[in-house]
């Protein structure tokens, strides 16, 4: 799998303890990676915002009534490698 790749369906591995509240598709206790894509579609600073997200934990203004935490024990590598799948689909 390429990251970034449009044709994905599976979730990397920087990103497996995440599945327990995302999907690629669907949202489920976070929203849907496509549409975090989607929200960020056409800023240059994607990576780096999504990254930081990713880092500190919250709601983002989703209107879910979960919190994410933060980070999750991944790696900064391992983040920003996610941040960019993500900001890729």
């Amino acid at each position: 799998m390429v990251a970034g790749s449009a044709m994905a369906t599976d979730i990397p591995k920087e990103g497996a303890a995440c599945k327990a509240c995302h999907s690629i598709e669907k949202k489920q206790v976070g929203p849907a990676w496509k549409d975090v894509a989607a929200k960020y579609k056409g800023d240059k600073d994607a990576v780096s915002k999504i990254a930081a997200n990713i880092e500190k934990g919250g709601k983002f203004g989703w209107g879910f009534a979960a919190s994410m935490p933060p980070k999750g024990g991944a790696k900064p590598e391992n983040i920003k490698m996610l941040a960019e799948f993500i900001a890729g689909l």
